[in-house]
C-alpha cells in the first residue's frame, strides 16, 4: 500500500462518555509490503485520575484501530477486567480506591474486530485494493 497505515491504542475510561478515553499511543505503518506483516505495539498504561473513581473497578475495553489515509477501517476490541489485587479489597473495596493496587486482565482471547468499508484509492492512484487480510499480533502490558 503506497500510504502507511495510522494504529491507535485507545483506553476507555468511561462507559457513558468518551471524555474519559485516552489515547495510549499511535503509530504509522508502512509502506505495508504484500504479504504477512506483524508489529509490536508497546503503550504506557492509562493515566487512572483520569478516569472518574466510579469507574475504575470493573470492566472496560482497550480499542485497537487502523486507518488508511485518514478513513478508519478496522477497530479491534479487547475486553479488560480492573480489581484489586487481593480478595479482601475486591469483597469490601474502599471508598476511595487504592490505585496502586490494582491490576488488570485483558481477554485477549476474545477480541471483538469491526471493519468499516472504505475508500481505497484516492487519486492519483487508480487500482484499488480489492482485499486486504491482516493479521494484528497485540500484546499489551500494563502495570
Amino acid at each position: 500500500m503506497p500510504i502507511d497505515l495510522e494504529w491507535k491504542l485507545i483506553y476507555v475510561g468511561s462507559a457513558t462518555t468518551s471524555d474519559h478515553d485516552q489515547e495510549l499511543d499511535s503509530l504509522l505503518v508502512g509502506p505495508v509490503p504484500i504479504g504477512v506483516n506483524k508489529f509490536l505495539f508497546e503503550a504506557d498504561p492509562p493515566n487512572l485520575e483520569k478516569i472518574p473513581s466510579a469507574e475504575i473497578l470493573g470492566v472496560t475495553v482497550i480499542l485497537l484501530t487502523c486507518s488508511y489515509d485518514g478513513r478508519e477501517f478496522v477497530r479491534v476490541g479487547y475486553y479488560v477486567n480492573n480489581e484489586y489485587d487481593s480478595e479482601e479489597l475486591n469483597a469490601e473495596p474502599p471508598a476511595k480506591p487504592i490505585l496502586e493496587r490494582v491490576k488488570r486482565t485483558i481477554l485477549a482471547e476474545k477480541p471483538r474486530v469491526t471493519r468499516f468499508a472504505i475508500k481505497w484509492y484516492t487519486y492519483p492512484f487508480s487500482t484499488p485494493l480489492h482485499h486486504i487480510t491482516f493479521l494484528v499480533v497485540l500484546i499489551v502490558y500494563i502495570t
